[in-house]
């Protein structure tokens, strides 16, 4: 069993990696963080060696945050994932440790949003293939097979935040909008819930894929549901590789089943620029690959460099764990002219009376108190409205099934 955690005041240091937009690192200086960065993802060897004094850690999606990591790391309270997907961290280990998580669910949702709109019109007039032909020194003023996207059924696999945004702009732009999700969504605007996968396929001629990174959905789309779409259709993944089956996607690019395809994200992609690229896809014609670039706008970069880092610097400052990805969420108030105890254990029964008791005890009075719990840890808040030593953080963590025990302000 890993020992419980104890730190009485935020650490000061933090570690970007993976080009995190400066944005970032500025408002940790501005908070008084001493603040590392790096341009390069770590092997988790080679980051179990940074992580000596690291209190805030913040990755992009190639830096795997293995439980390894997360054991060696011990002063390690925060990780922000600058960016959507979180399957590159062990969250389970964070939370044996008490350590929470978050990412940027929203701020790159507009580029990911643009880049698929320019695709679907891209595909739908040949402007690649022309681009080419034009110059190879080839003139081909034609428009058979050209069309608009207006009056065209979008049918969208996934309505999060990136599904439901493209669903109005296309929508705005004159197409018609159907959509699939395994759970209840709302739809905006006139779109509409399709009743299953297959008929989403069937009717739409686009499909464009926008689900979460959840293993269940490897291989969403394979052979059969390539059979499903309607013919001649165009699709689009911007999601996550493992979610479409490649070489079943490649034949029905040959066949012409499928018109063309715009492909962002693959089941293995290099570690850094420059290294090989390496997939059935490359060489059709009427596939447009471009490698994870989907969210990587200025705008979308900037947008994360402000967004994450206030969430981290809320929970560090203030206990906050709203929008934590593994952490039960708690948005709580700043306080005035008191103290703020942060208590995080195994959710078990007993333990807020423990709490309590340990205050009552000390004759501590308590001016606030907040509880949210998980499946796996229960988080306390406890606002206290007079000094206290050394022994309450001490008793405190004596408590069984303690995990960490930070006191604020």
């Amino acid at each position: 069993m890993i020992p419980p955690v104890e730190t009485t005041t935020p650490g000061q240091r933090v570690l970007l990696l993976e080009g995190i937009h400066d944005a970032a690192a500025e408002r940790f200086r501005a908070a008084g963080f001493e603040v590392s960065t790096d341009s390069a993802s770590l092997s988790p060897a080679e980051l179990a060696v940074r992580m000596d004094g690291v209190t805030v850690l913040g990755i992009r999606s190639k830096t795997q945050l293995t439980r390894e990591v997360i054991d060696s790391a011990a002063d390690l309270a925060v990780v922000g994932a600058f960016c959507i997907g979180t399957n590159q961290i062990d969250l389970n280990a964070c939370l044996a440790r008490g350590i929470a998580v978050f990412n940027a669910p929203f701020a790159n949702t507009r580029s990911v949003v643009e880049m698929a709109l320019g695709e679907i019109i891209a595909m739908f007039r040949d402007l690649f293939r022309k681009n080419e032909l034009l110059h190879a020194g080839v003139w081909e003023k034609r428009s058979a097979g050209a069309r608009e996207i207006r009056g065209k059924r979008l049918g969208i696999v996934g309505y999060g935040n990136i599904g439901s945004q493209l669903s109005v702009l296309a929508e705005a732009m004159g197409m018609e909008v159907w959509y699939y999700d395994v759970a209840e969504k709302l739809a905006l605007g006139n779109a509409r819930a399709a009743r299953s996968l297959k008929e989403l396929l069937a009717g739409s001629d686009v499909v464009s894929i926008h689900v979460d990174g959840n293993r269940n959905n490897a291989n969403l789309i394979g052979a059969p549901e390539f059979a499903a779409m309607k013919d001649g259709a165009v699709f689009i993944n911007l999601s996550r590789g493992f979610v479409v089956d490649l070489e079943a996607l490649r034949q029905a690019l040959v066949s012409g089943k499928v018109r063309a395809a715009a492909i962002d994200v693959f089941p293995e992609e290099p570690e850094v620029d420059g290294e090989a690229f390496e997939s059935s896809l490359r060489g059709l014609p009427n596939v447009i690959l471009t490698p994870h670039i989907g969210g990587s706008t200025g705008e979308a970069q900037k947008n994360i460099g402000d967004f994450v880092p206030d969430r981290l610097l809320d929970f560090l400052l203030r206990g906050s764990t709203n929008l934590s990805v593994n952490f039960p969420n708690l948005q709580l108030p700043e306080i005035q002219g008191a103290h703020r105890v942060v208590h995080v254990h195994r959710n078990v029964p007993g333990i807020l009376a423990r709490i309590n008791q340990v205050m009552a005890a000390r004759q501590i009075n308590i001016t606030g108190q907040y509880l949210k719990t998980n499946e796996t840890i229960g988080y306390v808040i406890t606002d206290i409205g007079q000094d206290y030593d050394d022994g309450l953080a001490n008793e405190l963590r004596a408590i069984p099934e303690t995990i960490r025990v930070r006191v604020l302000y």
